[in-house]
């Protein structure tokens, strides 16, 4: 049995990975700072199927506190860290870009100042899509991604800058990870598929940012964590795009799928596009076959019937939310 760091674990993907690493049968020591940027009931939701199992242990703190990380890695022996924790979401961002930095950016230098000092070698590192802004379709892991049109996505590209740095000078093995739009059951309720399911299912409008044309890479919760695994073993420094890897969903028909599957019609509040958000993304995962022999085996429908499957279940306790 080896034990693994987990930052990041109530989040999305962060206990699906978790989960993931304790049913292969190793132990995982799971850290989150539990803030409130959405409601912190859905994080201990996805924390309770963790809790209850005996190789699982969780420690509540923030990966800006140096101190707390110092401890955990003086009191166990990491196999990896998978550092999944992060300050998310672009339209946040813009307006509390400082916040931004101090978990994606300062917070991502303590992990790995932490893993230097006590010899941990793999990092896997999660980053975004969003880099990839102003870049061709479908979106390649050599692309400059120089141009960032948030502070979300600039933090994750400093990260990744961090990371080949302490991959050059001291030896860390690094997975970068360019995770795309990714959805599931108990997702993030300030991204757009659980936010739908909600507002289609209790009539609410849906406030849409463009005519709706613009298109999405959506990629299953599972898949991704899967993905993830795969990218421990030794790669040296390698950044992978994780994504479905097909044409873009447009959100029209994204939005329609969800009708159908409720039974409801979607009442929408067109709203002017965003200059930070991306019109369009579309992963290239031909690297991830190549490195990993990772593909994507969720179709879109099938991902989102389990998605409104397990809101449906869950529906009165998450009317309590504010979504």
């Amino acid at each position: 049995m080896k034990t693994y760091l987990v930052t990041g674990v109530a989040g999305f993907i962060g206990q699906r990975t978790a989960q993931l690493l304790l049913e292969r049968g190793d132990a995982v020591v799971g850290l989150d700072s539990l803030n409130d940027y959405y409601d912190v009931r859905l994080k201990q939701h996805r924390l309770e199927e963790l809790t209850a199992q005996p190789d699982f242990r969780f420690v509540q703190g923030d990966i800006v506190d140096a101190a707390v990380l110092e401890s955990l890695f003086g009191e166990h022996a990491f196999a990896a860290v998978y550092h999944l924790a992060a300050r998310a979401g672009v339209r946040y961002s813009v307006e509390e870009p400082g916040l931004y930095m101090q978990t994606n950016v300062t917070g991502a230098l303590n992990v790995m100042e932490a893993m230097r000092k006590h010899d941990v070698k793999k990092l896997l590192l999660a980053s975004t899509s969003s880099l990839y802004a102003d870049e061709a379709m479908p979106f390649k892991e050599d692309s400059a991604s120089n141009t960032p049109r948030s502070p979300y996505a600039a933090s994750k590209k400093g990260a990744e800058a961090l990371a080949y740095t302490y991959h050059f000078l001291h030896g860390l093995d690094v997975s970068v990870l360019r995770y795309f739009t990714v959805y599931g059951p108990a997702g993030r309720p300030d991204m757009s598929p659980l936010r739908f399911i909600r507002w289609i299912d209790a009539g609410t409008p849906i406030t849409l940012y463009g005519d709706g044309t613009q298109g999405r890479d959506f990629t299953f919760v599972d898949d991704i964590a899967k993905g993830t695994l795969l990218a421990e073993k030794p790669l040296g420094y390698e950044i992978i795009n994780l994504g479905c890897g097909q044409q873009p969903v447009r959100m029209n028909d994204f939005i329609a799928i969800i009708e159908e599957l409720l039974g409801k019609q979607a009442v929408i509040d067109r709203k002017p596009f965003l200059d930070a958000d991306m019109l369009d993304t579309m992963a290239d995962i031909t690297k991830a076959g190549k490195l990993l022999g990772w593909q994507p085996q969720t179709s879109l429908r099938a991902g989102l019937e389990k998605t409104v499957d397990w809101y449906c279940r869950n529906r009165e306790w998450l009317l309590q939310f504010d979504f």
